[in-house]
């Protein structure tokens, strides 16, 4: 009876240890199922994130070349405006300078004129009075374009200003010094357009006091 007992309980236990192996390997199997799923989720979601990555990068690059291309843009009208600027100003400082050597002649004219005159003779009064009101007034319509006349009698000889025509020995006069001016100079704001010709003195020369 005991022994009958004893192989029923073994049997049992054995039925519940193979049940409980089962439930075991059942349990691995979901675990591992779950894992697997888990893993395949994550991968979807890692893929997607790769996908919006990439799609931001290119939406990244596309806004960098637009930029660039609105600068590109920007610099090429800059730059035409500038050189339609220059344009603008080298024109006009051409159409001046144009008109003030026109008006130079004029002017020359007019005061070798003048210098025929004697403003002292009564008969050529009017004449002279009328020819050097002209002048004036042609010279201070010239001002008003920033024309103005380089007339440097008793100065310095500036040879950026200065044309020397000839050199003479004055006495009592430093070396290099204006003695006569033979024509006007002019300079339009500022810039020579016209040099001043001149006749200029030069040092006497040495006297050798050795002899």
């Amino acid at each position: 009876m005991t022994n009958q007992s004893t192989e029923n309980k073994s049997a049992e236990e054995l039925a519940a240890e193979q049940l409980a192996e089962e439930i075991v390997q059942q349990a691995e199997e979901q675990v591992e199922e779950q894992h697997e799923h888990a893993h395949e989720v994550i991968s979807e979601e890692q893929e997607r994130i790769n996908e919006l990555e990439l799609a931001l990068a290119a939406a990244q690059a596309t806004v960098a070349d637009q930029k660039d291309s609105v600068i590109r843009a920007k610099a090429e009208v800059d730059n035409v405006r500038r050189r339609a600027a220059q344009d603008v100003e080298k024109a006009r400082k051409f159409a001046l300078e144009k008109f003030a050597g026109e008006m130079l002649t004029v002017v020359d004219n007019l005061e070798r004129g003048l210098a025929t005159i004697d403003a002292e003779d009564e008969s050529q009064k009017t004449t002279y009075e009328g020819v050097n009101l002209t002048l004036q007034g042609l010279l201070s319509g010239l001002e008003k374009f920033a024309i103005k006349a380089i007339d440097p009698q008793d100065q310095p000889f500036n040879p950026e200003q200065h044309q020397a025509m000839s050199m003479q020995e004055v006495e009592g006069v430093a070396p290099n010094t204006v003695i006569a001016v033979m024509q006007k100079g002019y300079e339009l704001n500022g810039r020579l357009i016209r040099p001043a010709m001149v006749m200029v003195s030069k040092a006497a020369p040495s006297v050798d006091t050795t002899a």
